[in-house]
């Protein structure tokens, strides 16, 4: 059994080597905690970025797109894209304002950026038309990655590497195989089995409803929860409050459907039995900036995370992106704060405040 998630408190809204690249990637090297944890990612897509970019063939297509389902950018789509021609010439595009619809366009701040991370304007470069153009070699993959990655990060405003779609193909648009960049889903490798997987349960579902066009939002969020476990929607570990619970190494993650308005909150009680100190509030509030999804607060003894998912005009993938930072996110953080902040994780039997002194306090779970 679950206690009821609360809102967030008054209190908590108060080849080469791989240096090249990772001191361009890396703002703030003094940063901590999650911000370190989202740099390695990046710097992760951009060392897997060199390494294909050195070894695709000859009528390769490389494309990387922030995904607009999860980003929620609509028809706003923000692309790069690399082709690779004959004796290792390499032929970059970033997409410009002339594809862009009107609200989703780079300001004159972003196009400077772009200038200055090595882009030519658009139509200067020959081929490029409208969008941005830049010309290389294979044997500047190390320098041509960084540059792709922090367009999408900095230009394009991707807060995370798995916000990223990207495919692979030939001269003749068929798929190359390809391991994976880091964190970013493949078009056509496994993350994009689970969509289909999802797109096929959901209808599967639908159509058992008989005369019912559209599920309901509960049954839709077990149906993508069990495809994510690939077990059978009766099969979940649901609690008596109705929550599907999951768990993440020591932690514990619990997916709940609200009704009014319609919502589904994937949440976790990161620690319980914490002392609410004006420095726990302040790492909250520090590492909530620079999640890329979510927010961290305290209330009544616990720390909790949460991502909230919109129930109105529900995306399966939505959820499926939430359930995946969250399970992630967990499983880290509550090794993290249990270590400079005590308290209890959900499966630490052996946890112990960190400090002796004060009242014994009751965990919102137990």
């Amino acid at each position: 059994m679950t206690a009821d998630h609360p809102s967030e408190p008054a209190a908590a809204q108060a080849g080469t080597p791989p240096e090249q690249y990772e001191s361009i990637l890396l703002d703030e090297p003094s940063t901590a905690d999650l911000r370190a944890k989202v740099n390695e990612a990046w710097r992760e897509l951009a060392r897997a970025l060199a390494e294909r970019l050195r070894e695709l063939p000859a009528g390769a297509h490389l494309e990387l797109t922030l995904d607009p389902t999860a980003s929620g950018t609509g028809d706003a789509v923000y692309s790069t894209s690399v082709d690779v021609g004959e004796e290792g010439k390499i032929s970059a595009r970033a997409v410009g304002n002339a594809t862009l619809p009107q609200g989703y366009r780079l300001d004159r701040a972003a196009v400077a950026d772009m200038i200055a991370l090595g882009w030519s304007p658009p139509g200067v470069v020959a081929g490029s038309g409208e969008d941005f153009g830049l010309d290389g070699s294979t044997a500047e993959a190390a320098k041509l990655a960084p540059v792709l990655t922090r367009t999408l990060r900095d230009v394009y405003g991707a807060p995370h590497p798995a916000f990223l779609v990207y495919l692979v193909h030939d001269g003749q648009g068929e798929s190359l195989p390809v391991p994976p960049l880091g964190t970013a889903r493949s078009e056509f490798g496994p993350d994009r089995d689970v969509e289909a997987d999802l797109d096929e349960a959901l209808a599967a579902a639908g159509s058992k409803e008989g005369e019912k066009d559209v599920l309901e939002l509960a049954d839709r969020v077990r149906t993508v929860v069990s495809t994510m476990l690939k077990s059978d929607a009766d099969q979940l570990q649901v609690d008596s409050d109705g929550d599907i619970n999951i768990r993440a190494g020591s932690a514990m993650v619990f997916v709940r459907v609200r009704d009014n308005p319609p919502l589904v909150d994937v949440f976790s009680p990161v620690l319980t039995e914490v002392e609410p100190t004006e420095r726990l509030y302040v790492k909250l509030s520090e590492l909530t900036n620079r999640m890329p999804i979510g927010r961290l607060y305290c209330a009544d003894d616990t720390v909790w995370a949460s991502i909230p998912v919109f129930g109105r005009n529900f995306q399966a993938t939505h959820l499926m992106l939430a359930v995946q930072v969250m399970t992630g996110l967990a499983d880290e953080l509550d090794d993290r704060l249990h270590g400079e902040f005590g308290g209890k994780r959900f499966f630490g039997e052996g946890d112990k405040p960190a400090r002796p002194e004060g009242e014994h306090r009751t965990g919102m779970y137990l």
